[in-house]
């Protein structure tokens, strides 16, 4: 073969899933996958450590170098490396193996390997569940889009819970339990957001009437995020059409009729496939 064909190959075999290939390699990669999220739970377990540590350490260097290999044939074989290392997907794949590098020089960050479990969601793949993914763009999109009136919104939450945490401290005072403007602060934002942990209380009347105030407000305003947010997504999906994602860099928003991924060139015909359940 020549080196394009072995990398048409092995793009087919690892991106793709319309191949038995490439659902036994996405089902075979899915399973590795939680056998070291097993591995790392259980290293976790003290008594475990102390039994079966060298174990643990053999395998879970064998995970990482496996997630290495696949990690280098992804860059390797996409039509796009860049589009590829740059998109969901292949962050977090990079962020699967460099716990355990970045252990060796601090030890316990290898813990952060949980990561790993974001792997799973390749499993969309596998079931053809690529247009729930897509949906999730949909979301993201709208988060994105309410930035700045959800920032405005926290703000003046802030200014408000300041203010009652500051009232709160003239009116109670430590004596009370509240010793300070940041403590009651933390009450505030406690009783505001509905949580109620009822590890600080007012004791006076007038106290009882602030947070009473505090409480209405708290219900009052803790749905407007949602608000905003759902209005985002209802002008999302007006304006969405029907389009494909990229099995290569994850980025949705191609026309029905497109042959390539606008982004990285992969071929969107397979994909396209999957989704219609052909």
């Amino acid at each position: 073969m020549s080196r394009n064909a072995v990398q048409e190959t092995l793009y087919t075999t690892i991106f793709g899933t319309e191949t038995r290939a490439g659902k036994t390699f996405d089902i075979i990669l899915i399973v590795i996958i939680l056998a070291s999220i097993a591995v790392l739970m259980l290293e976790s377990v003290g008594d475990m450590q102390a039994k079966y540590g060298d174990w643990f350490f053999t395998i879970e260097w064998g995970f990482t170098l496996f997630f290495t290999v696949e990690y280098a044939l992804r860059l390797y074989c996409s039509p796009a490396p860049k589009a590829y290392a740059k998109s969901f997907y292949g962050i977090v794949d990079l962020l699967a193996i460099l716990p355990t590098y970045i252990a060796m020089l601090f030890p316990g960050t290898n813990y952060l390997m949980a990561v790993r479990l974001l792997r799973v969601l390749r499993i969309f793949r596998v079931l053809k569940l690529m247009r729930y993914l897509e949906e999730s763009n949909v979301l993201l999109e709208s988060l994105k889009s309410s930035g700045r009136k959800i920032f405005i919104f926290f703000y003046a939450v802030m200014v408000l819970v300041t203010i009652f945490g500051s009232l709160m401290f003239v009116i109670e005072g430590p004596e009370h339990g509240f010793t300070s403007i940041p403590y009651s602060i933390y009450w505030a934002i406690v009783t505001m957001t509905t949580v109620g942990y009822g590890d600080l209380v007012p004791q006076t009347d007038i106290g009882k009437a602030l947070a009473s105030i505090t409480m209405l407000m708290g219900y009052s305003i803790i749905a407007v995020p949602t608000g905003i947010i759902t209005a985002q997504m209802g002008q999302h999906m007006t304006k969405q059409r029907q389009t494909t994602l990229c099995p290569n860099c994850s980025k949705p928003g191609h026309e029905n009729d497109a042959t390539f991924c606008k982004y990285c060139g992969s071929d969107l015909a397979a994909t396209r496939a999957d989704k219609s359940g052909k």
